[in-house]
């Protein structure tokens, strides 16, 4: 019976962990159709930043940010690379919440919030992983199963 309880509380936190992964990866894939669909947008805001490179370099940045915010939002929903494609976004909300999301926090409260419960779960999966219910772990058995059974490319 007190297997069944812990066992049962293991499964519920796996789920936990796994809809929070999944809702990180698509609010990363929104905020980064936004930034397709209002490229000027994203562009003014790396301007305001006030660091000379960002501000001299504002269209290259929109490109990558929005492009690799696409690819790990991609990435952390199916929960392959996750670590890797939250550590890529980690130093992209930083800048959003201390360069942007600062500066405007009298006009849009949500967006600061929203960065930094995102740069939050960010760090969260960069430590803990993709946890079991992912397309890493997936792949992980396989190949487990592969080395057991001598079949993988033999």
């Amino acid at each position: 019976m007190v297997e069944e309880r812990s066992l049962n509380r293991t499964t519920i936190l796996n789920v936990l962990f796994t809809l929070l992964r999944i809702a990180l990866g698509l609010i990363l894939l929104w905020k980064s159709i936004n930034f397709v669909e209002g490229a000027a947008t994203t562009k003014m805001y790396i301007e305001q930043t006030g660091i000379g490179v960002f501000s001299r370099n504002a269209e290259m940045l929109d490109f990558i940010i929005t492009y690799l915010g696409l690819l790990c939002g991609f990435f952390i929903t199916v929960g392959l690379f996750t670590r890797a494609a939250a550590i890529v976004q980690i130093p992209i909300l930083l800048v959003a919440v201390f360069f942007v999301n600062v500066k405007n926090i009298g006009s849009d409260v949500f967006e600061l919030v929203l960065s930094v419960i995102t740069l939050f779960l960010l760090i969260l999966f960069a430590f803990k992983g993709s946890g079991v219910l992912s397309a890493d772990e997936y792949f992980r058995i396989g190949a487990a199963m592969d080395n057991r059974s001598k079949k993988a490319f033999t």
